[in-house]
């Protein structure tokens, strides 16, 4: 008997265990998964159905597993400290983005799946503001490093969900932040960039960034669909 057996019986077999096995690999290799998001709803629905079950099974990986029910978002957060090549670029970025998303969720500025619009001006501005004028990264760099955010289930461009963005040169889509964020960078991180407005400063990633997976995933696999 696997530890899926019982789970699998008690939706009278409508899911395997190698559908639990996989809902769980899923769930530590892309972190966060988005029931509104193409190909992850089934997954989704037997993590929360079966919540108790996967932090049992992900536990003593060193995961904690959180369920957002009402969002419909389920997340795995690494509680084990390790070293990854995260850049400056990706970790100040992420942390903007929370820092936003903090801002305009506290306004009551998101939608019902608790996502935060952001156009690119507002972006830049608001990269600046937070990191003492450092520069955003522009066209296929920040393509680039929205594809990071894709892939740790935090934010994800318009394009992402076939949407028809403005065709603007100075906004050709809208970065949308999501929910999870707030579960990966927690509140800490909200205070931890002030480590970067320093240009003296020597530059240390937050503990925080830590919890983002590290580098070396191929950046079409994993992540939202």
């Amino acid at each position: 008997m696997s530890f899926w057996t019982n789970a699998a019986e008690a939706t009278r077999n409508v899911a395997t265990e190698d559908d639990f096995e996989a809902a769980a690999n899923r769930l530590v290799t892309e972190q966060v998964l988005y029931a509104a998001d193409r190909g992850s709803k089934v997954a989704y629905g037997l993590i929360r159905d079966f919540e108790r079950e996967f932090k049992r099974a992900l536990e003593p990986l060193g995961y904690t597993v959180r369920v957002n029910s009402q969002l419909r978002y389920a997340c795995a957060i690494s509680q084990h400290t390790k070293s990854s090549s995260v850049s400056v670029e990706q970790t100040l970025l992420a942390l903007v983005l929370r820092k936003i998303f903090d801002e305009e969720t506290r306004s009551g500025h998101h939608d019902e799946n608790g996502e935060v619009s952001c156009d690119l001006v507002t972006l830049e501005v608001k990269y600046k503001q937070a990191t003492d004028g450092r520069e955003l990264a522009t066209g296929g760099k920040l393509l680039t490093l929205m594809q990071w955010m894709k892939r740790w289930g935090i934010a994800r461009t318009t394009d992402d969900e076939s949407s028809q963005p403005t065709r603007d040169v100075d906004q050709p889509y809208m970065v949308i932040i999501r929910p999870g964020i707030a579960d990966i960078l927690g509140e800490a991180a909200l205070e931890r960039i002030a480590l970067f407005t320093s240009p003296d400063a020597e530059i240390e990633r937050p503990r925080d960034a830590e919890r983002l997976p590290a580098d070396g995933v191929d950046l079409e696999e994993g992540g939202t669909q």
